[in-house]
Protein backbone atom coordinates (compact mmCIF):
# COMPACT_ATOMS: atom_id res chain seq x y z
CA UNK A 1 0.00 0.00 0.00
CA UNK A 2 3.02 2.80 0.70
CA UNK A 3 4.06 1.96 -2.49
CA UNK A 4 0.46 2.92 -4.32
CA UNK A 5 0.56 5.96 -2.13
CA UNK A 6 3.87 6.89 -3.07
CA UNK A 7 3.04 6.43 -7.06
CA UNK A 8 0.16 8.54 -6.89
CA UNK A 9 2.23 11.56 -5.70
CA UNK A 10 2.48 14.45 -8.69
CA UNK A 11 4.55 16.86 -6.38
CA UNK A 12 7.72 17.10 -4.29
CA UNK A 13 6.34 20.33 -2.29
CA UNK A 14 2.70 21.52 -1.68
CA UNK A 15 3.21 25.49 -0.30
CA UNK A 16 0.04 26.74 1.95
CA UNK A 17 0.49 30.99 2.35
CA UNK A 18 -1.66 33.36 2.80
CA UNK A 19 -0.83 35.60 -0.72
CA UNK A 20 -1.42 39.50 1.04
CA UNK A 21 1.94 38.89 3.18
CA UNK A 22 4.18 36.76 1.13
CA UNK A 23 3.37 36.22 -2.04
CA UNK A 24 5.53 39.04 -4.22
CA UNK A 25 8.52 38.49 -1.87
CA UNK A 26 9.61 35.79 0.04
CA UNK A 27 7.09 33.05 -1.80
CA UNK A 28 8.56 33.87 -4.88
CA UNK A 29 12.31 33.59 -4.01
CA UNK A 30 11.26 30.00 -2.24
CA UNK A 31 9.23 28.60 -5.53
CA UNK A 32 12.35 29.26 -7.67
CA UNK A 33 14.95 28.61 -5.38
CA UNK A 34 12.99 24.92 -5.45
CA UNK A 35 12.50 25.19 -8.68
CA UNK A 36 16.00 25.79 -9.72
CA UNK A 37 16.74 22.80 -7.51
CA UNK A 38 14.40 20.63 -9.83
CA UNK A 39 11.47 20.14 -6.88
CA UNK A 40 8.37 20.29 -8.54
CA UNK A 41 6.04 22.36 -6.32
CA UNK A 42 2.55 23.29 -6.72
CA UNK A 43 1.70 26.86 -5.37
CA UNK A 44 -1.36 28.31 -6.83
CA UNK A 45 -0.67 31.14 -8.50
CA UNK A 46 1.54 28.86 -10.44
CA UNK A 47 -0.76 25.07 -10.91
CA UNK A 48 -4.27 26.72 -10.87
CA UNK A 49 -5.39 26.28 -13.95
CA UNK A 50 -8.13 29.09 -14.96
CA UNK A 51 -11.86 27.79 -14.81
CA UNK A 52 -10.87 24.90 -12.17
CA UNK A 53 -12.69 25.09 -9.15
CA UNK A 54 -10.35 26.05 -6.32
CA UNK A 55 -11.28 24.27 -3.40
CA UNK A 56 -10.97 20.67 -4.83
CA UNK A 57 -7.73 21.55 -6.94
CA UNK A 58 -6.34 22.88 -4.18
CA UNK A 59 -6.93 19.60 -1.30
CA UNK A 60 -6.33 17.17 -4.70
CA UNK A 61 -2.97 19.11 -4.43
CA UNK A 62 -2.32 18.10 -0.80
CA UNK A 63 -3.29 14.51 -1.16
CA UNK A 64 -0.91 14.27 -4.63
CA UNK A 65 2.25 16.13 -2.51
CA UNK A 66 4.99 14.30 -0.32
CA UNK A 67 5.68 17.57 1.51
CA UNK A 68 3.93 20.31 2.73
CA UNK A 69 5.52 23.51 3.86
CA UNK A 70 3.42 25.60 5.65
CA UNK A 71 4.37 29.34 5.80
CA UNK A 72 2.97 31.16 8.94
CA UNK A 73 2.56 34.63 8.26
CA UNK A 74 0.83 37.46 10.17
CA UNK A 75 -2.48 36.88 8.39
CA UNK A 76 -2.20 33.43 7.76
CA UNK A 77 -5.10 32.79 9.94
CA UNK A 78 -7.47 35.76 8.91
CA UNK A 79 -7.93 33.39 5.49
CA UNK A 80 -10.31 30.74 6.26
CA UNK A 81 -9.22 28.82 3.21
CA UNK A 82 -5.76 28.69 4.53
CA UNK A 83 -6.91 27.11 7.60
CA UNK A 84 -8.78 24.62 5.99
CA UNK A 85 -5.60 23.37 4.04
CA UNK A 86 -4.10 23.61 7.65
CA UNK A 87 -6.72 20.99 8.75
CA UNK A 88 -6.14 18.94 5.82
CA UNK A 89 -2.43 18.61 5.67
CA UNK A 90 -1.86 17.99 9.27
CA UNK A 91 -4.95 15.27 8.78
CA UNK A 92 -2.50 13.56 6.12
CA UNK A 93 0.30 13.95 8.42
CA UNK A 94 -1.49 12.28 10.49
CA UNK A 95 -3.18 9.59 8.02
CA UNK A 96 -0.70 8.92 5.43
CA UNK A 97 3.12 9.73 4.78
CA UNK A 98 3.32 13.70 4.32
CA UNK A 99 5.95 15.10 5.92
CA UNK A 100 4.98 18.96 6.90
CA UNK A 101 7.34 21.84 7.68
CA UNK A 102 6.48 25.24 9.26
CA UNK A 103 7.91 28.17 7.95
CA UNK A 104 7.27 30.70 10.78
CA UNK A 105 7.68 34.31 8.97
CA UNK A 106 7.78 36.86 11.02
CA UNK A 107 5.61 34.97 13.70
CA UNK A 108 6.07 32.51 16.87
CA UNK A 109 5.01 29.59 16.98
CA UNK A 110 3.62 30.48 20.15
CA UNK A 111 1.29 33.22 18.61
CA UNK A 112 -0.57 30.09 17.00
CA UNK A 113 -0.53 27.61 20.46
CA UNK A 114 -2.21 29.76 22.08
CA UNK A 115 -3.33 32.68 20.23
CA UNK A 116 -2.00 36.16 20.39
CA UNK A 117 -1.60 38.98 18.51
CA UNK A 118 -2.83 38.94 14.67
CA UNK A 119 -3.52 35.22 15.63
CA UNK A 120 -6.17 35.96 18.02
CA UNK A 121 -7.76 38.82 16.60
CA UNK A 122 -7.96 36.64 12.95
CA UNK A 123 -9.84 33.84 15.76
CA UNK A 124 -12.29 36.22 17.30
CA UNK A 125 -13.01 37.52 13.82
CA UNK A 126 -13.46 33.57 12.80
CA UNK A 127 -15.31 33.24 16.56
CA UNK A 128 -17.93 35.68 15.68
CA UNK A 129 -18.62 34.65 12.27
CA UNK A 130 -18.84 31.12 13.05
CA UNK A 131 -19.66 31.22 17.17
CA UNK A 132 -17.77 29.99 19.77
CA UNK A 133 -18.16 26.34 20.43
CA UNK A 134 -18.88 26.23 16.25
CA UNK A 135 -16.96 22.67 14.86
CA UNK A 136 -14.83 24.74 12.26
CA UNK A 137 -13.28 26.92 15.14
CA UNK A 138 -12.41 24.05 16.94
CA UNK A 139 -10.76 22.26 13.85
CA UNK A 140 -8.71 25.37 13.19
CA UNK A 141 -7.95 26.01 16.44
CA UNK A 142 -6.07 22.43 17.02
CA UNK A 143 -4.58 22.25 13.76
CA UNK A 144 -2.52 25.61 14.66
CA UNK A 145 -1.83 24.27 18.19
CA UNK A 146 -0.73 20.82 16.37
CA UNK A 147 1.38 22.80 13.49
CA UNK A 148 2.78 25.02 16.05
CA UNK A 149 4.56 22.01 18.03
CA UNK A 150 5.91 21.11 14.88
CA UNK A 151 9.73 21.43 14.55
CA UNK A 152 10.19 24.50 12.02
CA UNK A 153 12.27 27.43 10.83
CA UNK A 154 11.84 30.84 12.48
CA UNK A 155 12.10 33.57 9.41
CA UNK A 156 12.56 37.16 10.28
CA UNK A 157 13.89 40.09 8.55
CA UNK A 158 16.27 39.82 5.83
Amino acid sequence: MASSLKSKRKYHVFLSFRGEDIRNNFLGHLYKALDQKGIYTYVDSEELRKGEQIAPALMKAIEESRIAIIIFSKDYASSWWCLEELVKIIDYKKARDLMVFPLFYKVEPRELRTPRGSYRDAMAKHESKYGKDSKELKRWEKALSDASYLSGWPLKDG
